[in-house]
């Protein structure tokens, strides 16, 4: 690789929003690290393989998977936490679900961050968007504008490295509008909270991520054990 050319790290949790942004930054000139992060989640295993996946897919420059324990020790997530049922969806609500993670997003661009001072990148690339920060207190806008100064402040002099959120003021639908246009291969990503095959199509994820494929008019191309209302 010469000089001249740019370096990205790519939050690859497994799922459509950051398969989108690995095609985002590809298409913008990135070579890509591809970072994905293990810490618990009912679906961990099969996250792992879509994000393996997609490295294999977009001829990533590298692929780190860290495996941390200390956000399912933390719990109070049912994401992580075997004692807390994943709700079923309710696309209305405005309360922050079950499912989030506290401050998990400031642990992950930490991590990410690290990693691509050690690798001479020039962003890092999260696939928030706006339907996320409804819920989620940490993929705000003004996190990411936070975060950047904490990354600005500690990292080395000569390092610049800007935190990229390139949806977080889209939609799901805009994701898989724009995702369908640059050919994400989105039958290797994963999105339920609950189950590892099928999914199951009931939880917030699964909810979300069948109304956009719906509304832009394509088949989300993974198995469900069923496709509600929101799917038709």
């Amino acid at each position: 690789m010469s000089d001249t050319e740019k370096r990205a790290v790519v939050l690859a949790s497994g799922g459509m929003d950051s398969a989108t942004a690995a095609y985002v930054a590809a298409e913008a000139g990135y070579e890509l690290y591809l970072l994905h992060t293990s810490y618990g989640q009912e679906t961990e295993g099969k996250e792992y393989e879509c994000a393996r996946r997609l490295a294999d897919e977009i001829d990533a420059a590298d692929f780190l998977r860290v495996e941390t324990g200390h956000l399912a020790a933390i719990g109070n997530s049912s994401l992580t936490d075997d004692e807390m049922a994943v709700e079923d969806a309710d696309l209305d609500s405005e309360e922050v679900p079950t499912s989030y993670v506290p401050f998990r997003n400031a642990n992950l661009l930490a991590m990410a961050t690290s990693y691509a001072e050690a690798n001479d990148c020039e962003a890092v690339f999260i696939g928030a968007h706006s339907e996320d920060f409804s819920g989620y207190p940490d993929c705000r806008p003004a996190f990411f504008e936070a975060f950047q100064q904490v990354v600005d402040t500690g990292t080395k002099d000569d390092t610049d490295i800007e935190i990229r959120a390139p949806f977080v003021e889209w939609s799901k639908t805009d994701i898989a509008e724009r995702g369908t246009d640059l050919g994400v291969p989105y039958e290797h990503t994963w999105s339920c909270y609950r189950a590892e095959a099928p999914a199951c199509g009931t939880c917030d994820a699964c909810a979300f991520r069948l109304q956009a494929f719906r509304n832009v008019g394509v088949r989300d191309p993974i198995e469900y054990e069923e496709r509600p209302e929101y799917a038709d």
